[in-house]
């Protein structure tokens, strides 16, 4: 079918016509930038928040 094999070839063709625009900007900073910051953020307010170690029945996991 030649319709398959145009689709084919525009698939592996594909970062040959790349272009930066406002939206490949938009979508690559969100996945470099926004996603590992939000992660890092999350990780970083909650490190050291649980202790799940040595606890006893009727203890909280949050430290004081």
């Amino acid at each position: 079918d030649p319709a398959i094999e145009r689709w084919n070839r525009m698939r592996e063709d594909a970062y040959k016509h790349f272009r930066f625009t406002p939206r490949t900007t938009w979508v690559t900073m969100c996945g470099f930038v926004l996603v590992p910051g939000a992660i890092y953020y999350l990780a970083s307010k909650t490190h050291l928040k649980w202790s799940w170690a040595g606890k006893r029945k009727g203890e909280g996991l949050v430290q004081a």
